[in-house]
C-alpha cells in the first residue's frame, strides 16, 4: 500500500475521526484508524462500536490496500510533519514508513482484519434535511439533554418523524426544549430514535460541511451522510456517522407543556441574556435562582447570595396584567436565550409555582420549572 498526500488534507481528515476514540479503550484495536487506499483517495475510519465516522480525502495512490494505526499519535505526527508533501509506504506485515522533507517514520500498525466494520445501511427510513437547518434546531434543543446515567432514555435528543413534520425534543426533567419543522414525512417512514448525546455533539461538530445531509435509521441505528462541499480541506463525497440510539419509549413530552399561561411577554432576546447573565454573577451553589418580577411595564430581574451580595437589573417591557414575581434557576433561562438566533422572543407565565414558557414565532418551546419562594 503506497500513497501521496497534502499534509494538511490528512491532518484535516484524521481530525473529522479522532473524536469518536475515546480514552477508555476496551481492546487495543478501537484506538487505531483504519486508513484503506483505493483509486485515487483514501478512507479514514474510526469506532468505538456505538458511534463511527468515516471520511474520504484526496491522494495520489500508487498501490491499494489497507492497514490501522493509532489515530491521536498519527494526528500528532502528521500536524507536525516539515513538508506539504508526505509519502505513506505500509509493508504486508503492517509496517508504515512516513516520509515527508527530511523526516522519516516507522509506526507498527495492525491489520484491517481485527478492525470492527461499521453496517453499511439497507432499506432503513429515510430522510434528506439541510445541514444548516438541522444545525439550528439541534441547538435550539440540545441544552436541554439530562447528563444523569440512572435516567439514560433522556441522555440524548429525541428526533420524531411523524404528522407532516420534524420534532426534535431534549429534556431533563426539570426543563423541557422543542423544536419542530414541517416535513413531507411518508406513513411508512414514520417513525422516532433518540440520539445519544455524544453523537449529538458529533453531528454539531460536523455539520456546516455542506448543504445536505441523509438520514436514515431503525429500530437499533441511525446513520448519517453528511455531503461535502469540494473545498481546500481535501475532503471529497461525504462523511458517514453512524450510531446506535438509546434504545426505550421516550416519555409523553406533550403532557409537560402548559395547557394556559396567563401572561405573556414580548422581550429583546439579547438584551433579556444579558441581565439575567449578570444577575446571575452573585449566585451561588446554595443559593442559585434569580427572581423575575413583573409590574407595569417593568421587568426586574434579581439576585442575591449570602456570600456575594445582590444585583438588580430591570428593563422596560409592555406589560400591564398584575404584579407578578417567580425564580428560576438561571442557567435554565440562560441556555435557551443563547441558543435562539431571533432577536424577539416571548415569555409566558401563570403563577410563581408553575413553569415558565419561552417560545418564537418558529415553533420552538422551552418549559423551565421555577425555583420555590421561600
Amino acid at each position: 500500500m503506497k500513497f501521496k498526500i497534502n499534509r494538511d488534507h490528512f491532518s484535516n481528515g484524521l481530525a473529522q475521526v479522532l473524536n469518536v476514540v475515546g480514552s477508555k479503550i476496551t481492546m487495543p484495536i478501537l484506538s487505531n484508524v483504519l486508513i484503506e487506499a483505493e483509486k485515487d483517495y483514501i478512507s479514514l475510519t474510526t469506532t468505538n462500536l456505538d458511534l463511527g465516522i468515516r471520511c474520504k480525502i484526496k491522494a495520489e495512490v500508487k498501490e491499494t490496500g489497507s492497514v490501522t494505526l493509532p489515530v491521536k499519535r498519527l494526528a500528532t505526527i502528521i500536524r507536525e510533519l516539515p513538508n506539504v508533501d508526505v509519502a505513506f509506504d505500509a509493508t504486508p506485515n503492517h509496517q508504515v514508513k512516513l516520509t515527508s522533507g527530511g523526516s522519516t517514520f516507522r509506526i507498527m500498525g495492525i491489520g484491517k482484519e481485527e478492525f470492527p466494520p461499521l453496517p453499511e445501511f439497507g432499506d432503513e427510513k429515510s430522510f434528506t434535511l439541510e445541514q444548516a437547518e438541522l444545525t439550528s434546531m439541534i441547538r435550539s434543543v440540545s441544552y436541554a439533554q439530562s447528563s444523569d446515567e440512572t435516567r439514560y432514555i433522556l441522555n440524548g435528543v429525541y428526533f420524531n418523524f411523524r404528522d407532516g413534520k420534524l420534532s426534535l425534543v431534549a429534556t431533563d426533567g426539570r426543563r423541557l426544549a422543542l423544536i419542530s419543522k414541517e416535513l413531507e414525512v411518508p406513513a411508512e417512514s414514520a417513525g422516532s430514535i433518540i440520539l445519544p448525546a455524544k453523537t449529538v455533539s458529533e453531528l454539531i461538530r460536523m455539520l456546516d460541511k455542506g448543504e445536505k445531509l441523509k438520514i436514515a435509521f431503525n429500530d437499533r441505528r441511525a446513520s448519517f451522510q453528511i455531503s461535502t462541499d469540494k473545498d481546500t480541506s481535501g475532503l471529497i463525497d461525504s462523511i458517514y456517522l453512524y450510531s446506535k440510539v438509546v434504545e426505550g419509549n421516550y416519555p409523553n413530552y406533550q403532557q409537560v407543556i402548559p395547557k394556559e399561561t396567563h401572561q405573556r411577554i414580548k422581550l429583546e432576546r439579547e438584551l433579556f441574556l444579558q441581565c439575567v447573565h449578570r444577575a446571575a454573577l452573585v449566585t451561588s451553589e446554595k443559593s442559585n435562582s434569580v427572581k423575575i418580577k413583573l409590574t407595569s411595564n417593568l421587568l426586574e430581574i434579581t439576585a442575591q447570595s449570602p456570600d456575594f451580595g445582590e444585583a438588580h437589573e430591570s428593563m422596560a417591557i409592555a406589560y400591564s396584567g398584575s404584579d407578578l414575581q417567580v425564580a428560576f434557576n438561571p442557567i435554565f433561562v440562560i441556555d435557551p436565550l443563547k441558543a435562539l438566533t431571533k432577536d424577539e422572543i416571548f415569555f409566558e407565565l401563570k403563577d410563581e409555582v408553575s413553569p415558565g414558557v419561552f417560545k418564537t414565532l418558529e415553533n420552538f418551546i422551552c418549559v423551565i420549572m421555577p425555583v420555590r419562594l421561600n
